[in-house]
């Protein structure tokens, strides 16, 4: 379905963006893909050579502008073209308005999840016009939920990233260029783990929802190979939730 195209994953080395990466891999795609654990990383490239993929493997922090700008070229200079952009690199802690760490703990949710997403989709623009490529973005249930104290700066990064998501595909319309995003609602990868919510409450959390059940990391890199391929030609400026039923409660 993806020969002879080139997809660039962030948050590529574990979770929902190491199950996406190995998808498109499957589908014959070429894939850059970038995380911060090198061993995680080399986990992810050889399971990918497995599948015979050509990959690009970037080791890089996209909450940090001066790597974060390095990334889109890297994948031009190995590739010489990008088609598909899968923004997924995040990062969840908690804090509540109550505490006084609050500002830090929002700035770099917001750096992470949000302004890295500005920044690579900006510099990757003339390269998805010049494909008439698409951008998808990993959003969140927690977009437009509130169900969970703590989850504030988390949930207004999502809720931002949506209305990028909206407002991008208006503007790219023209051009021939697709966003749209992805919201799951509770998945176990290790986000959640490295937030220190432990994977229990997680299980917890999808066995309360209707469908009874947390969803896998290759659920949602279904969706999202879905949305990057010509069956969604027609889809733009949605936000895909993915969530048992999470948000009908």
């Amino acid at each position: 379905m993806f020969a002879n195209k080139v997809v660039l994953v962030t948050g590529g080395s574990s979770g929902i963006g190491a199950a996406t990466v190995e998808a498109f891999a499957k589908e014959g795609a070429s894939v850059a893909f970038v995380g911060r654990n090198e061993a995680k990383l080399k986990e992810v490239e050889n399971r990918c050579k497995q599948h015979g993929a050509n990959v690009l493997v970037i080791k890089a922090d996209v909450s940090k502008d001066e790597e974060a700008k390095t990334i889109v070229q890297q994948t031009i200079d190995k590739f010489g073209k990008l088609d598909v952009l899968v923004n997924n690199a995040g990062i969840l802690r908690f804090a509540s308005v109550l505490q006084p760490h609050i500002l830090q703990t929002f700035d770099d949710i917001i750096n992470t999840n949000l302004r890295s997403v500005i920044l690579i989709t900006n510099l990757a623009i003339p390269h998805l016009i010049a494909t008439k490529g698409n951008v998808i973005n990993v959003s969140s249930v927690m977009s437009s939920s509130v169900k969970l104290p703590g989850m504030m700066p988390y949930s207004i990064s999502k809720a931002g990233m949506d209305h990028f998501t909206r407002f991008s595909a208006l503007e790219l319309a023209p051009s021939g260029v697709r966003v749209n995003s992805v919201n799951p609602g509770p998945v176990i990868t290790d986000i959640t783990a490295s937030s220190g919510i432990p994977a229990e409450k997680i299980k917890e959390t999808g066995e309360n929802t209707p469908l009874g059940r947390s969803s896998d990391a290759d659920e949602i890199g279904d969706i999202i190979l879905y949305l990057a391929s010509d069956k969604a030609r027609s889809i733009t400026g949605s936000c895909y939730v993915i969530d048992n039923g999470y948000l009908l409660q």
